[in-house]
C-alpha cells in the first residue's frame, strides 16, 4: 500500500546490526522488521520531519529504532551556548573548593583510572508528544565520580559538589529595573552523599568510541536514571563547597510547578529537574499482512518494571512483552504487542507502564496539575489506518 514503507525505506541511514556484535547482543534480539513486514505510517505524524533542529540540536527518529544500543552520531543532543572548542592535549578535569588535595587531570590520567561500563537511556526533561525524539540509549564507558572525589579528599564541611561545563554564554539579568550582561556558564550540583555514591560516573565513550562534541567531548558526568539536564557535558571543573548552589539552570530553569490536592485544598509545589518519570510511547506499528505488531519504549528512573500494556481504541488494556535484551537496570526497555484480528479503518493506540511501587504512567488529563513544560510523562495516543 502507498501509506505502508517497506523494511528498507524504515532501516536506511540506521545503524546495521552486524555492528553491534561487540555489544553481544544477538542479532535475533533485535526489534527490526521481518522479511515482508511493513510499517504502518502514523496518521498523527507528518511524513517529513526535520530531525536536526539546529546544528547543535538533534532529535532521534523514534520509528527506525532498529538497536539496543543508539548509534553515537544519532544520539539525540541539546545545548545551550553551542559546542565550545576544547584542545585535547592541554585539557585538565580541575576539582577544587573543599577538598584535601585539588587535582588537575588530564584525560590520559582518567582513562588509567579503573574504568566500568554503563548501559543507560535517558531523555531531555523537555522530551514530549508527538515525536518523542530527544530520548536514546547507549553504553557508556567511564570512571566512577565517587574514585575522582575520594582521590581528592572531601573536607567534614563538604556539602554540595558543582559541575562546571566549558560552554557558556551571555545572560540578561534584570536587578531593580535595571538590565545587566552576564557571562553565565553551564552548571549542575549534586548533595555530598549523591556525589559519593557509587552510581554517577564521569564518561569518555559512548558505545566503544570517543565522545563526539555533540555528547560532551572529551568527558561528561553521568547520573544514571536521571534527566539529561544534570548530566553535564564539556566537564571541566568539579567545585567543592559548602554552600547550596544557586547557578541559573539549577535554581531557576529545570524546575516544575504541580499542583497536589490536599484536604480538598490545592497546593502548589516547585521541585527540581532530577529523577525521569515513569514513562512509555509507541514507536510504530508494523504489518505483515494479516498480523500487526506494535513495538514501544519505555524510559524510567532504573526501578524495576512490572508491566505495560497497550489499548486499541475503547477495548480493554493488553498486555505487551519486555524485550529481555533491554533488560539493564538504567537502560530503556523495549515491548512488543501482538495486534490480531485489526479491522480495516483508523485507530487508536496507546500504551501505558507500570513499575513495581505501583506508580502508573498518568494519561493527559491527570497531568494537567502540572502548569510547566518539563517533565511530561503523559499516556500519548498515535493514530494508524489499516487498508
Amino acid at each position: 500500500m502507498e501509506q505502508e514503507r517497506s523494511r528498507r525505506d524504515l532501516l536506511k541511514g540506521s545503524l546495521a546490526l552486524a555492528g553491534l556484535g561487540v555489544f553481544g547482543v544477538p542479532e535475533w534480539m533485535m526489534p527490526t522488521l521481518a522479511q515482508g513486514e511493513t510499517v504502518v505510517p502514523f496518521t498523527d505524524l507528518p511524513e517529513v520531519i526535520n530531525w536536526r533542529r539546529t546544528p547543535d540540536r538533534r532529535m532521534l527518529d523514534i520509528r527506525t529504532i532498529n538497536s539496543v544500543f543508539t548509534d553515537r552520531d544519532e544520539f539525540f543532543t541539546t545545548q545551550h551556548y553551542g559546542h565550545p572548542t576544547i584542545d585535547l592535549p592541554t585539557y585538565r578535569l580541575k576539582v577544587s573548593g573543599l577538598v584535601e588535595r585539588s587535582l588537575s587531570l588530564s584525560l590520559a590520567e582518567l582513562r588509567a583510572m579503573p574504568s566500568r561500563d554503563l548501559i543507560f537511556g535517558f531523555e531531555c526533561s523537555g522530551n514530549r508528544g508527538p515525536i518523542n525524539g530527544l530520548s536514546s540509549n547507549g553504553r557508556w564507558t567511564g570512571v566512577s565520580l565517587q574514585t575522582v572525589l575520594e582521590h581528592a579528599g572531601l573536607k567534614s564541611a563538604a556539602r554540595e559538589v558543582v559541575f562546571f561545563g566549558a560552554d557558556h554564554g551571555e545572560e540578561e539579568v534584570e536587578f531593580r529595573g535595571q538590565v545587566y550582561k552576564v557571562d553565565q556558564q553551564y552548571g549542575r550540583s549534586l548533595p555530598r552523599d549523591k556525589a559519593l555514591s557509587s552510581e554517577p560516573m564521569l564518561a569518555y565513550a559512548l558505545n566503544g568510541e570517543p565522545l563526539t562534541p555533540f555528547q560532551g567531548f572529551p568527558l561528561r558526568l553521568l547520573i544514571p536514571g536521571w534527566y539529561g539536564a544534570p548530566n553535564v557535558k564539556y566537564l571541566e571543573e568539579i567545585h567543592v563547597q559548602e554552600d547550596q548552589y544557586l547557578g541559573k539552570y539549577q535554581a531557576r530553569w529545570y524546575r516544575t510547578l504541580k499542583g497536589e490536592m490536599v484536604n480538598g485544598e490545592m497546593k502548589w509545589k516547585e521541585t527540581a529537574i532530577t529523577r525521569m518519570r515513569l514513562k512509555s510511547f509507541i514507536a510504530r506499528v508494523s504489518s505483515n499482512g494479516t498480523r500487526h505488531q506494535v513495538f514501544g519504549v519505555v524510559l524510567n528512573d532504573g526501578t524495576p518494571i512490572r508491566s505495560v500494556e497497550v489499548k486499541i481504541d475503547e477495548g480493554s488494556w493488553q498486555v505487551a512483552t519486555l524485550d529481555p535484551a533491554t533488560s539493564s537496570q538504567y537502560s530503556w526497555k523495549f515491548f512488543t504487542y501482538d495486534w490480531r484480528d485489526a479491522t480495516p479503518g483508523e485507530h487508536t493506540l496507546v500504551s501505558r507502564v507500570t513499575d513495581v511501587n505501583g506508580q502508573v504512567q498518568p494519561t493527559g488529563e491527570e497531568l494537567e496539575v502540572k502548569k510547566t513544560f518539563l517533565e511530561h510523562n503523559a499516556q500519548h495516543p498515535r493514530t494508524v489506518t489499516i487498508g
